[in-house]
């Protein structure tokens, strides 16, 4: 379960979480009539299978997945099955309810957090959801003719962090100037990237520092973590640089083995 997290909560070391494609999660809520922040299933890689008890009005966004209504309402009667294929393209698809799923929220958010445990536990095989109560008329859209997942090489923007000089500039230049490749290794928490290593300039350890979403942050084996939805509030490792927020939601539907660019801002 996703919707827009817990934010300003993070100096009581409570992470924002919420849904890892915030646009994906804030469209498909729109084309049912919810409001912005309201629960939806966030399926990653496919293969959800839902059936509905009473008539419902549902909607998908986020990567598409075969076998199903996308990007437009789509009515299930009392009954209906809605199954989720695994996309050809992107990692994650958002389910909306019209009403939102009702689980009881945790510290005001119905977010799952990986991290921390906090929230609804991840969905099972049987798991019966409630649905809330509708807010106002249902929008009049047929399709949202919005850009989809891509599955080639991922080009975002990325600015300097606040140790970038821990790298110089030889570092920077090797960060920006090569294809990185997301590992199998990643989760809501982070994407690790898989590349030539970045070294560095400067020795020793810092004490742990205050993270926000989108923060390249590079272990000692010199390969960065980009840090998305579920990421820790504090690290002890420099970042080397930040993506760009609005881009963030892009690397949320980046699959395992994906190419991704960090282009300076």
């Amino acid at each position: 379960m996703q919707d827009a997290g817990r934010p300003g909560q993070g100096a009581l070391g409570v992470g924002r979480s919420g849904a890892c494609d915030r646009r994906a999660h804030r469209l498909a809520n729109a084309l049912v009539g919810n409001p912005d922040d309201a629960a939806v299933i966030e399926a990653t890689a496919g293969g959800l299978v839902v059936r509905a008890s009473g008539d419902l009005l549902v909607a998908t966004s986020g990567a598409r997945c075969p076998g199903s209504p996308h990007l437009a309402p789509h009515l299930l009667r009392d009954g209906d099955v809605l199954r989720l294929g695994t996309p050809e393209a992107g990692l994650r698809t958002y389910l909306a309810v019209r009403g939102g799923v009702a689980v009881p929220p945790v510290l005001g958010s119905r977010s799952t957090d990986l991290l921390s445990g906090l929230g609804p536990p991840p969905l099972a095989a049987g798991t019966v959801l409630p649905v809330g109560r509708p807010a106002g008329e249902p929008p009049g859209v047929d399709v949202a003719p919005v850009p989809e997942p891509h599955a080639g090489e991922v080009t975002v923007r990325v600015r300097r962090g606040p140790r970038d000089d821990w790298f110089g500039e030889e570092g920077w230049r090797l960060l920006t100037g090569q294809a990185w490749t997301v590992s199998g290794d990643s989760n809501r928490i982070g994407l690790r990237l898989e590349g030539q290593p970045l070294r560095r300039v400067r020795e020793g350890e810092l004490p742990s520092e205050g993270m926000l979403r989108g923060a390249l942050q590079v272990p000692p084996a010199g390969t960065p973590v980009l840090f998305l939805a579920d990421h820790p509030v504090t690290g002890g490792y420099p970042v080397i640089g930040y993506v760009e927020d609005d881009d963030v939601d892009r690397c949320g539907q980046l699959r395992p083995g994906q190419p991704l660019r960090l282009r300076e801002r």
